[in-house]
């Protein structure tokens, strides 16, 4: 088993468990406020864990600081003024 069809399977599972903890509130299965934080703590662990997976399968492209255009950015150049 190779690493991406791991993070594959782990991804899978992550989700399915985020899924349960949502039919569970929803169903009311939550019968007071400690165990509603518990389980909302949980899908909120569980939708980090599966965003860091969803990074690692689907890299962005990082620009370098010295290479950094941003096109909606006024660059000032310092002592020039324009009257």
């Amino acid at each position: 088993m190779d690493a991406v069809e791991f993070l594959t399977k782990l991804r899978k599972l992550i989700r399915s468990s985020y899924q349960n903890i949502g039919d569970n509130m929803i169903s009311g299965g939550v019968d007071n406020m400690e165990k509603y934080k518990y389980l909302l703590g949980q899908a909120h662990a569980y939708q980090y864990i599966d965003q860091e997976i969803s990074n690692l399968l689907n890299p962005k492209e990082q620009k370098n600081d010295n290479e950094r255009t941003d096109d909606n950015v006024v660059q000032f150049e310092p002592g020039s003024t324009e009257d």
